[in-house]
């Protein structure tokens, strides 16, 4: 048997019509602050490379921790933004906040050899590889 429904068009249309009516943005300069860096990981056989994208960001507002094979960075965010006409303030627009990320790798890293940059917004660091332990064979007596 065929199901057989009934059709409104004014079910759809007044749905679409007012979805998101009361709801959407008002119209602004784009975002004011980051809420999440990007982050790209590399590896080869005897380091790891990571590069965060944290533009705005003065080098001493950024903490990296290294905690065996998880890495953390997070970066204290201050946007400050206003637009004067003479002596009147138009508009005034500040942020303030922290992003944080954090990565597992697939093995420890050697604290010893780590390596950080920072420049043109973009943070560098090169991570060691810890070398691996060999499974060690213990004989019973």
């Amino acid at each position: 048997m065929a199901n057989i429904a009934r059709f409104s068009p004014f079910d759809e249309t007044f749905d679409d019509l007012f979805r998101g009516f009361l709801v959407r943005p008002v119209s602004y300069d784009g975002p004011v602050a980051p809420a999440q860096f990007r982050v790209d990981v590399s590896e080869n056989e005897s380091a790891y490379t990571l590069r965060a994208e944290i533009p705005g960001v003065n080098k001493e507002d950024i903490s990296v921790t290294i905690d065996g094979d998880t890495v953390a960075i997070s970066a204290e965010v201050k946007n400050e933004k206003s637009v004067k006409n003479g002596e009147r303030v138009l508009r005034s627009e500040r942020y303030y906040g922290k992003v944080y990320r954090a990565f597992t790798l697939g093995q420890a890293v050697e604290d010893a050899g780590t390596n950080a940059k920072y420049a043109n917004g973009v943070l560098e660091l090169t991570l060691p590889k810890k070398a691996a332990m060999q499974a060690k064979r213990i004989t019973i007596q």
